[in-house]
């Protein structure tokens, strides 16, 4: 058995600093165990589900995804504190632009509130245009190659077993990602040249018959950059509903998906 060397404190024989210290230290660790999920949240990753199917084959109602708030920076609609004296009400704290492609999450800009999420495919000073169902950036038209028909998710509004027809549509930076088109020669298929707005993104559904996005200007239209929570980043969870025909359940294969 060693013996204890002067000054050395034994068993039983804490000085009460030491004691203060634990209680410190532990007290300090229960706050940052409590404030965790508070910080990721409103500064790192905001879960968010998609209750609508304007967004399908890439997000499916029923998925639950992680959106990156710190991608594009942070506007006075999603920094968590009060706003900054001298910032214009349109600025973004550690801002950074959107790129055509990127599925964003943001606030409808008519209340500032409603929450909606769609693809990026028009930059401030783009012309945007829909003819025949193709999409036009600047005056050319986006390259599109013909996948086969989707089947076995209800994507038009009717029956799950319908064929939808199915295209990968590649913007001019290379962002590549697919698209549905439900009907020939739909409601949206063609639209006037719209120039996106300085400050502003010109947004599309990838299920393009069934989406109110910006090509509908009385509901949407142009999406102000400062309306901009978020990129959709992670599926981190995603469940089918049941119906008369299928039954639903945990899709396993959609968890952990990168959204693009």
């Amino acid at each position: 058995m060693s013996s204890l060397e002067a000054g050395e404190i034994g068993p039983g024989r804490e000085p009460w600093w030491a004691i203060v210290g634990i209680f410190v230290a532990g007290f300090v660790a229960l706050c940052l165990l409590l404030a965790s999920p508070l910080l990721i949240r409103n500064f790192l990753f905001q879960p968010f589900n998609a209750p609508s199917g304007s967004m399908k084959p890439t997000i499916l109602v029923g998925d639950y995804f992680f959106v990156s708030k710190y991608s594009y920076g942070y506007s006075r609609f999603t920094w968590p504190l009060p706003w900054p004296a001298g910032l214009a009400p349109s600025a973004r704290i550690w801002g950074a632009a959107p790129a055509r492609g990127d599925v964003v999450v943001f606030y409808l800009p008519k209340d500032n509130a409603t929450v909606y999420i769609k693809r990026v495919v028009g930059l401030p000073g783009d012309s945007v245009q829909m003819k025949g169902g193709m999409l036009y950036i600047n005056g050319v038209a986006v390259r599109r190659e013909r996948l086969d028909d989707l089947v076995g998710i209800d994507a038009c509004g009717g029956v799950a077993d319908e064929r939808v027809k199915r295209w990968r549509e590649t913007l001019p930076n290379g962002a590549s990602y697919e698209t549905l088109d439900c009907v020939d020669n739909g409601f949206l298929d063609n639209t006037s040249v719209h120039v996106v707005p300085e400050g502003k993104l010109y947004m599309l559904g990838d299920n393009r018959d069934n989406s109110t996005d910006s090509r509908v200007l009385t509901v949407i239209g142009d999406v102000p950059i400062e309306n901009v929570i978020g990129r959709a980043a992670m599926i981190y969870f995603s469940l089918a509903a049941a119906d008369e025909r299928r039954s639903g359940g945990i899709r396993f294969g959609r968890i952990g998906t990168m959204v693009k």
